[in-house]
């Protein structure tokens, strides 16, 4: 039980939503907004926790991943079609512009560790899918995947040991917390930051991995610990990194163009190191990300479609190979980096609702998990995190059409 709780499957969902998104969203929220959107990160951790919990009771209890399990719960050949139609879609849209946000991450990271040796925008993209392909065909991943993620990880503590260094303002950060607040121009921000915390792949993923980490319903407290601990530290560095942003940015009026802008934010601890230090960062959160993105893929499509769930069937490394293109694809378009990533994540926040909606749907089917399904509490907490997020993506719609 204690090796399980170490690594257990919430810390890989932590180590997922922590990258390059992350990064790049709370980062242009504190540049933008200062510390008056702490809250919706306040809300998204919440949310996550909620919703991972009920993914990796899926796979404890009812011992199926999320997309088997929604292909048994819809019975009809109607509905069932609708869904996997609607799955499938989102999570190729999704995924593939989440993968192609991995993959910039990563090129962003490679220019500013070898600033003198830029290899513009087809060569870094390239190499960086290679490197994920050769890992993926493989299936001999999860070695350097927990290097990748002791890199996210010392990064990541490099956020809070500067942000405990530059002393933010607490009334500020308690105020910015707890009273919601939309400035002008700060919908697609909050999405922004709901979008890279809640991220609809790590349900499938969390389900999945679950199943397999855990034996049954006994296991269910260590779960919900390993939960509780590891998706509140990754709350609490997306706060920190909005935090020390804002103590830097908010105010100036500078554009944040590349890591080497971003890197400013961490001077205060380490000083000129800080630009290779965060290129470091980027380039692990990236290609780790980029190797877990494409697996979630898989796991999800071939769930829905009633395919073999298996890393060494064929259609399983298909789905992957064509979401890793998808990426690359993506990263190779002649688009900022920036905008990449920033894309990816509001495109998240606006396909969560849907994923959310089809995970509560499973979770009160007793054929699945019997007398575990999900409490009126954890229902109400589901719904509260579908209609806000719903809400926001409407404002959002409603402003780019001038309604608002």
């Amino acid at each position: 039980m204690k090796n399980r709780f170490s690594l257990g499957p919430a810390t890989l969902v932590t180590a997922a939503f922590i990258g390059p998104g992350t990064v790049t969203a709370c980062t242009l929220a504190g540049v933008n907004f200062g510390n008056a959107l702490l809250w919706a990160l306040l809300f998204s951790t919440v949310a996550t926790m909620v919703l991972q919990e009920m993914a990796a009771r899926l796979g404890i209890v009812g011992r199926l991943g999320l997309g088997e399990a929604l292909r048994a719960a819809v019975k009809t050949p109607v509905g069932r079609g609708l869904m996997v139609a609607l799955v499938v879609s989102a999570i190729f849209i999704g995924n593939g512009a989440y993968e192609g946000g991995n993959i910039s991450g990563a090129v962003l990271g490679l220019d500013t560790v070898f600033p003198d040796m830029p290899a513009g925008n087809i060569v870094w993209p390239l190499l960086i899918g290679a490197a994920a392909l050769g890992i993926l065909a493989r299936a001999r991943y999860r070695v350097l995947e927990r290097v990748f993620i002791g890199l996210v990880v010392t990064m990541s503590l490099a956020f809070i040991a500067t942000f405990i260094l530059i002393r933010p303002d607490l009334g500020e950060m308690i105020s910015g917390l707890f009273i919601p607040s939309l400035p002008d121009g700060s919908v697609l921000t909050v999405i922004a930051l709901i979008g890279t915390t809640v991220v609809p792949y790590n349900l499938f993923l969390h389900s999945a991995v679950a199943r397999e980490r855990f034996k049954g319903a006994e296991d269910l407290a260590a779960s919900r610990a390993d939960i509780g601990i590891s998706i509140s530290l990754g709350g609490l560095i997306s706060i920190a990194i909005v935090s020390t942003a804002a103590a830097s940015f908010f105010g100036t009026g500078i554009a944040i163009e590349s890591a080497g802008d971003m890197a400013v934010q961490l001077e205060p601890l380490l000083g000129k190191w800080s630009v290779v230090f965060m290129g470091i960062g980027l380039l692990a959160a990236g290609i780790s990300s980029a190797i877990t993105a494409p697996l979630a893929a898989a796991y999800a499509a071939t769930g829905v479609l009633g395919w073999e769930v298996d890393l060494k069937a064929r259609r399983f490394k298909i789905i992957w190979a064509l979401i890793l293109a998808a990426g690359v694809a993506v990263s190779v378009s002649g688009l900022r980096p920036i905008s990449i990533i920033w894309f990816a994540q509001v495109a998240n926040g606006f396909l969560l609702p849907v994923m959310a909606v089809f995970l509560l749907k499973v979770m009160n089917d007793r054929n699945i998990l019997g007398d575990l399904v999900n409490t009126r509490r954890q229902n109400l907490m589901g719904m509260i995190v579908v209609v806000v997020t719903l809400l926001l993506s409407g404002r959002s719609l409603l402003s780019a059409f001038g309604f608002i």
